[in-house]
């Protein structure tokens, strides 16, 4: 096997890396000679206490590890493939009682429960009213003239969405967005965040409302979760807690990264901003997901020694499935460096490759970019970028900060 051309000491996860840019080269170079590929590590600099984790690049290896729970694990030591490097090996495994990091069966069942509020009919029901929410976010903005999109536009359906679906009064949405940006901005100094005071902000918010709930039952997500019972079992007030800070994540941060990569692709390439104009595809939808890939990276845990794409793995060490990578995998995407919003088929693995984790929200996540970009379209035809959109500093985030723009 050729031996890749990698940089000596670059690190995938490195937040620096997203901060400039996704490493497609880097990423089609191990496609090409070592899909499967050993990323070295200073002991602990990741928050783990070992010397580093598998590459993992090629779409269909992503897929083998994300429909394999029992030999790849996401309790074992998250999913997220780099934390802080003060993290201890007892914050590691506090982390196991959020569903991202639980494995079949506990995930089964804890995701049987909380699907209850995502099924498509749920979804459908959202539909009308986010359609006017969305409307309204773009009007707003048309009226400003100039401002930063992601606070104006690409955050604001999201958050209105899960305010919407889980109970939380519109007017403490932000109080969501300002949690969810520092539960995932660590990385970078210009959030100055203190992830664990917000977790804890947003877990005892969250606790509140299930206790309230259970008190006085209403119509709405809280209420349904708080009170289903499957096999006999439901929902505590601290899982229900955790699962509001992982939708806090899941259905903001990442759609709201979604619709901004959209806007820029679009931007960046105005014939397809003109094609999406006049003829609304529905292929767009899942052209921006792929073209966004928010989450860059999630990872697993060897739990017994396998083999992944000719690579003998270990037990107990780390594998990192790049579907930054894996969307533009050439075996699977013809020319997966154009954006093109009329491709068809489209497999990409945006909401994750499949498997037992695969994206709770996803239908939620297509119908929120389905519903802004056509207001967008309707409202804000002739929007243009007014300075280079700053990216978010980020191990595992492929996100952006702030994009100046002119509306109109």
């Amino acid at each position: 096997m050729t031996e890749p051309r990698i940089p000596a000491g670059f690190d995938f996860t490195d937040p620096e890396v997203l901060a400039h840019r996704v490493p497609r080269e880097e990423f089609a170079e191990l496609r090409r000679t070592a899909p499967v590929w050993w990323n070295a590590q200073p002991r602990g600099s990741a928050g783990f206490d070992d010397d580093g984790y598998w590459v993992v690049t090629r779409y269909a290896d992503v897929m083998t590890v994300s429909r394999d729970s029992d030999t790849y694990s996401t309790r074992e030591n998250t999913a997220i493939a780099r934390l802080r490097p003060d993290t201890t090996r007892e914050d590691i495994e506090m982390q196991r009682v959020i569903m991202l990091n639980v494995d079949p069966p506990e995930h089964t069942k804890l995701r049987a429960i909380v699907s209850r509020g995502f099924t498509p009919r749920a979804i459908n029901a959202l539909r009308g009213s986010l359609a006017e929410r969305a409307e309204h976010i773009v009007r707003d903005a048309a009226v400003r003239g100039v401002g930063d999109f992601v606070s104006d536009v690409a955050c604001e359906l999201p958050l209105q969405a899960i305010a919407e679906l889980i109970g939380v009064p519109q007017h403490h949405r932000r109080k969501v967005f300002d949690w969810s940006n520092q539960l995932i901005g660590y990385d970078d100094p210009a959030y100055g965040t203190d992830p664990l005071t917000a977790s804890a902000e947003l877990l005892a918010y969250a606790m509140e409302m299930a206790e309230e709930r259970q008190r006085s039952p209403s119509d709405d997500l809280v209420t349904k979760l708080v009170n289903a019972q499957i096999d006999g079992e439901h929902l505590t007030t601290d899982e229900f807690g955790f699962f509001v800070m992982l939708l806090a994540v899941a259905g903001n941060e990442t759609t709201r990264n979604a619709i901004t990569h959209g806007m820029v692709a679009f931007l960046d390439n105005p014939e397809q901003w003109e094609l999406f104009k006049a003829e609304r595809p529905k292929s767009a939808v899942e052209e921006i997901i792929r073209w966004a890939t928010p989450v860059n990276v999630f990872q697993r845990t060897a739990l017994v020694d396998t083999v992944l794409g000719g690579q003998a793995i270990s037990a107990g060490q780390r594998v990192a499935l790049f579907y930054g990578s894996a969307n533009f995998d050439e075996a699977v995407f013809e020319d997966p460096e154009r954006f093109d919003i009329t491709r068809s088929p489209n497999p990409h693995l945006g909401f994750g490759g499949s498997g037992a984790h695969f994206c709770l929200g996803a239908n939620l996540a297509r119908l929120e970019i389905e519903l802004i970009f056509n207001s967008i379209a309707d409202h804000l035809p002739d929007i243009r970028k007014v300075a280079a959109p700053q990216r978010l500093r980020s191990g595992w985030i492929n996100g952006i900060r702030q994009m100046p723009v002119r509306y109109r």
